[in-house]
Formats: C-alpha cells, sequence, structure tokens
C-alpha cells in the first residue's frame, strides 16, 4: 500500500460534523493520560498488537496525540498521529458497530487539525489503506514508489 500526502492548509472543517456526532451522544477528543491502559486494552481487543505499540508511543507524548470516539462513555474508536514516524497518521480504527455513522471521518479530521495546530503544512497517511475514502475526504493523494515505506524490514510476528 502507498503512503498518501495531505495538504493540511487545505483541511475541511470539522465543527458540523462534530455536532452531528454529539447529537448521537458520540464525543471525540483527545484521550489524557489516566486512560492509557483503557485505550490500550480496547485497541487490543479490537486491532493487532502492533497498533497498540503504536498507540502506546502516543501517550508518551505531551499533550496525547490519540483522539478516541466515546459514545455513552464506552469507546468506540481510536486515533493516533505522530507515532511511528513524525508528520505520519495512524492508526485510526473504529469499532465494527459504529462503523458509517462519521466517527472515522471525525477521528481523522481530528488528527489532521491537530497536525495543523502543530505546524505542519503536510501531513503523510502511511501504507493508506482505504485510499478512495483518504482522498475523497482529504484531497489526499498517492506518493509514488512509497511501498513498502517505514514499515520496510520491520519485525513481524509469525
Amino acid at each position: 500500500m502507498s503512503d498518501m500526502l495531505v495538504a493540511l492548509y487545505r483541511l475541511p472543517e470539522q465543527q458540523s460534523g462534530l455536532r452531528k456526532l454529539e447529537e448521537s451522544s458520540i464525543v471525540i477528543r483527545r484521550a489524557i493520560a489516566p486512560e492509557k491502559q483503557l485505550v490500550l486494552d480496547w485497541v487490543r481487543s479490537h486491532f493487532s498488537q502492533a497498533w497498540v505499540d503504536e498507540c502506546e508511543v502516543a501517550f508518551a507524548r505531551q499533550p496525547v496525540s490519540c483522539y478516541i470516539a466515546v459514545e455513552h462513555g464506552t469507546m468506540i474508536g481510536f486515533a493516533c498521529y505522530e507515532v511511528t514516524c513524525r508528520n505520519f497518521f495512524g492508526p485510526t480504527g473504529v469499532n465494527q458497530d459504529a462503523r458509517g455513522k462519521g466517527v472515522g471521518t471525525a477521528l481523522l479530521l481530528a488528527c489532521m487539525h491537530a497536525m495543523k495546530a502543530d505546524g505542519y503544512g503536510y501531513a503523510i497517511i502511511g501504507s493508506a489503506g482505504p485510499v478512495d475514502f483518504y482522498a475523497r475526504t482529504l484531497g489526499a493523494v498517492k506518493i509514488e514508489n512509497s511501498t513498502p515505506g517505514i514499515y520496510e524490514g520491520m519485525l513481524r510476528a509469525d
């Protein structure tokens, strides 16, 4: 999968999407340090150990570089940035039952706006999965010859 480049100075606004989610009792917010173990356990139960490891790095940063989606006090999604490489977005994931509600888009935009506020002009989505989604939502473009990218030679569990 190729990496993708996002122009942070052309981001869509995020407020209307956040308001719609809040009307459905879904809140998107930055995780805080006392939530670390709960967030890591949730990521572990829904996704991979590699994503848990990346997410853990987000909690070593101040402020924490992980946003979470919470519905009625229960976590339903997460998104991290600047965990494997500076200026990179991901990993991100949403509970199967919560998909299609705009949660993933809201988490993505929260991270992108945070990266813009940190002073970046561009962000990189590493090994982008849903390429069409990122292109449509952010205007992201594929970075040619970016495979296997930063994950080349990475140790993997058998």
